[in-house]
């Protein structure tokens, strides 16, 4: 169904539409902005495979050092 949907041809019309729509000097924030959002999906797809039982135990860890902290401020 989505075979050849990013042939170069489409990808060059698809680009031509943007410049036109948003202008040469908003593509580049665009961009920068699309990389951003696709670099933090990669770090919260790393983030979530690491295992459950790990991730409670650095809670766990992070809670402890809270409540330490408060006892020595207190």
């Amino acid at each position: 169904m989505l075979e050849g949907l990013f042939q170069p041809t489409h990808l060059i019309i698809i680009f031509a539409i943007a410049l036109l729509v948003f202008g040469p000097k908003k593509l580049p924030e665009l961009g920068k902005g699309l990389g951003e959002g696709i670099r933090a999906l990669k770090e919260g797809m790393k983030d979530n495979a690491n295992p459950p039982a790990q991730a409670s135990t650095d809670q766990k860890t992070d809670q402890n050092k809270s409540t330490d902290s408060k006892d020595i401020k207190g």
